[in-house]
């Protein structure tokens, strides 16, 4: 394992949570099975079933863990000004949240079903129509509306479709988030002249 995971081989939650995430990745969700992970952890099932009974069960902790920032920041946004230095500050941190939870979101991206059926994908929805209440101008016109939706979905794919390209991931990370906030810029300028 990677340096970066050394900090969190301590915790044993976290080390089931960081083996089932690769397995799913490596031979799906549906192929995994508990016992592939206890094996991987070289840890017997019921130390396993201690923490998670089953494998959605790992999923939606992993859920819980991503949300929480976002709930923190829903609530932190919704305490401040709708000025544009909000918005820049909030979509600041939902780049760095994003970034932290990149596996869980690309596992949400390959298992649409999986999501639908553990109701995470619903969840996930209302906090992103959240995120877009705090970004956009209530009044907004519908191409402003429009830019902030796509501030949001750039952060998103961006995740996703820069993973490919040559370059350096914080580099990346800064470079879709400069687009997003020129995106909610120019929507939060239309709304203040008209």
């Amino acid at each position: 394992m990677s340096s970066t995971h050394q900090p969190r081989r301590s915790n044993t939650r976290q080390r089931i949570q960081d083996v089932a995430m690769e397995l799913f990745a490596e031979q799906g969700y549906e192929k995994t099975s508990l016992r592939e992970i206890a094996e991987k952890l070289d840890v017997t099932k019921a130390a396993l079933y201690y923490h998670f009974k089953t494998k959605e069960d790992i999923i939606v902790s992993l859920f819980q863990d991503l949300t929480r920032p976002m709930d923190e920041l829903i609530e932190w946004a919704q305490g401040q000004p709708h000025s544009l230095v909000t918005k820049k500050e909030i979509l600041t941190r939902y780049s760095r949240s994003l970034a932290a939870a990149a596996p869980l979101f690309r596992f949400m991206q390959e298992n649409q079903a999986t999501m639908r059926d553990l109701s995470i994908g619903q969840t996930f929805k209302e906090r992103m129509l959240e995120m877009l209440d705090l970004v956009k101008e209530p009044d907004s016109a519908l191409k402003d509306q429009v830019r902030c939706i796509s501030a949001l979905f750039t952060m998103h794919a961006g995740m996703f479709v820069l993973k490919d390209v040559e370059g350096d991931p914080e580099e990346k990370r800064l470079a879709v988030l400069e687009v997003a906030i020129d995106l909610v810029s120019q929507a939060h300028g239309h709304a203040r002249t008209h």
